[in-house]
This record gives C-alpha cells, structure tokens and sequence, in this order.
C-alpha cells in the first residue's frame, strides 16, 4: 500500500508539502502542486490516506543507534541513511551506542524521549535483548541494520555466510590448504554468520578442518595478538580472512611487527573496502559491502513502517540481504588483472 512517504519521496518533496498541497494549508508553488498531483496518481496513493497518516503527530524525525566511535564501518551507512531521509524531508538524530548494551538501551530510551518516529539500531547483542524488548513494548518503528538479530523486526544486510564462501573459495583456488580465521567481536551476530560460514566453506571445499585456526578479534589489540599466536605456529596457515575492518588493522600490525611479508609469507583477505584498504602496500583484497544500498534500503524500510504504523496497517517485519563483492587486489597473492 503507497503512502505518504512514497508520494513525498516520488515528487522529491517533504512530505508537510504533500499535506499542504493535499490540504490547502500553505500556498506552494505551481510546480510543486503539479509534481505532488502527480505522484499521488503515480503511486496510487489517496488523500484519505495522506490525512489518516497525517492525523498522527509526528515529529518528522528518525533517531540513528549504532557504535560510530569503535566501528567507522558506520559511518558510510549513516550518511546513506541521512541522505535517504533527507531527501523525505526527515530529520536524523545520531547516537553512539559505544557497543555496550546499557548505553544502547539509554541512547534508545533518549531518543524515544525526544519522539522520534522511528529509530535504525545496529544491536550490540544477540537475541532479545533489553532495547529490542523496549523497542517492541514501546511499539517504536525499527529497522535493524549489519547485525540481524531479532526476526520481529524489519532488518537489512549482507549475506555473510555466502561472502565467506567467497572468500575461502578464492584462497581454495589459489592453493591455501590451511586458511585461519580472525572473527571480529565475539557474540556480534555478523561475527557468528561470519564464523559459521567460514566453517561450512571449509567444508564444501573439502579442506582439513582445524577448529584451532578460527580466533575472535575482540578489539584492534585482541586482533594483533590472535595473528601473532596463529602465525608464531609451526603448522601456521598459509592464509588469513579476517572478519572486520578493526580486527584487520591488529592483524596487519602483527604482521609487521613479526616482520612477515604479505603476500609472500602469508596471504591476506579482509572484509570491508574501507578508504584506505587501496593505499596499503600490497593493497588489501577485501569483501566489499554494498553501504549505499545498505543505508538506503535502511531508510526506505523506517519510513514504511512508520507509515503503516500511523495507518494502522499490518506489516509483516521484511529481511533483506544484500550481495556482497569480493575485490581482487595483491595481498592474497594475486594479480588482479589476471583473474
């Protein structure tokens, strides 16, 4: 069913225009009318409608969850969600959650205060934790974002067990029998797919599996000192995934400060095609998530949700998973060109 949301967005216009064009509230230009008129017809959508969502207070503002300071991986996502929104006249509100789960639930508690419409959370637990159920208690519009936790809600992000197929198939190909594995944040729903993929990949390929090659990164320091025990072994691999941008960081100082060489003494795949994954000498081979879309999709999906919510509608929580795109360059030991 189009709402308010989708005319707005269609006439690329707020959506107190569409009321005021609909409503006769406020003198818009005549272009603008024509544009709102339009894209009412366009999407189908009915002034009975518009005044049903428009009856409900609204303050025309989305609240942002997600941990910007430990993560910068977000940062591209939240400027995606902040275009998105602005391009439907919404207001963002940004919080840091700092990955803590009792600082999370205040920062959703706060922004529920301030009576955003609805809120985008990238959750720093698993399962149904305290914010999820104040979420749901509060019947607050959600979108979850990278970690997919809870079904009751809508949620968007990759196919992180497909991208692990991915990237162990790449090293399968090129030769690596015994490839580790460097996690990320352990209990972090991306960190288990992720974990769980790399595992079911070992085993498609056929290889030797050895539980003892997978190791969390908690930390850019956990990450550092899970490499150096992994490539201090006699039996070391010969290949690393690492699962986020801040573990590769760890790993890539434990690299250096074994004095290995990259890709000649160990090959290297990272996940995220962060800014300056294309400056490192070899440049980093990297799953890239598709953060536009992410965001995007993100913001599409709030806005559908408050709507249907201002409309009484049922709307059952939709999960999308994006593809994600493994980028060839030299630290797994190829050349680019030639694959």
């Amino acid at each position: 069913m189009a709402t308010i949301f989708d005319v707005a967005r269609h006439a690329a216009v707020s959506t107190s225009t569409v009321s005021h064009v609909v409503n006769g509230t406020r003198k818009v230009s005549a272009e603008t009318a024509r544009r709102v008129q339009e894209a009412i017809a366009a999407v189908g959508y009915t002034p009975n409608g518009i005044a049903r969502a428009l009856a409900v207070s609204t303050t025309n503002s989305v609240g942002i969850a997600v941990s910007t300071i430990s993560n910068p991986y977000f940062g591209d996502i939240i400027g995606a969600i902040e275009r998105e929104c602005t391009r439907l006249g919404l207001m963002v509100f940004l919080s840091d959650t700092h990955d803590n789960p009792e600082h999370e639930l205040r920062v959703v508690k706060a922004q529920h205060l301030r009576r955003v419409d609805g809120i985008i959370l990238a959750p720093s637990e698993t399962g149904d934790s305290e914010t999820l159920n104040y979420i749901e208690t509060n019947k607050i519009p959600c979108v979850l974002v990278d970690r997919l936790t809870s079904s009751k809600f809508d949620r968007v992000g990759i196919q992180n067990k497909h991208a692990m197929g991915m990237v162990v198939g790449h090293l399968a190909d090129h030769g690596h029998q015994r490839i580790g594995f460097i996690s990320g944040q352990p209990g972090f729903a991306t960190a288990i797919e992720r974990t769980e993929g790399f595992r079911a990949a070992i085993s498609e390929r056929g290889l030797s599996f050895d539980e003892t090659l997978i190791r969390a990164g908690d930390s850019i320091v956990g990450a550092a000192a899970a490499a150096t025990e992994l490539l201090s072994r006699p039996d070391r691999p010969s290949a690393l995934a690492v699962g986020n941008n801040m573990s590769m960081i760890g790993v890539m100082r434990a690299i250096r400060a074994i004095g290995m060489r990259v890709p000649e003494d160990i090959a290297l795949v990272g996940f995220d095609d962060f800014e300056w994954a294309d400056c490192f000498e070899p440049r980093l081979t990297v799953i890239a998530q598709p953060v536009e879309e992410i965001g995007r999709k993100a913001a599409e999906l709030l806005v559908r949700r408050i709507a249907a919510d201002q409309n009484g509608d049922l709307l059952k929580p939709q999960t999308v998973r994006l593809k994600p795109t493994l980028v060839i360059r030299q630290s797994c030991g190829c050349n680019p060109s030639a694959t």
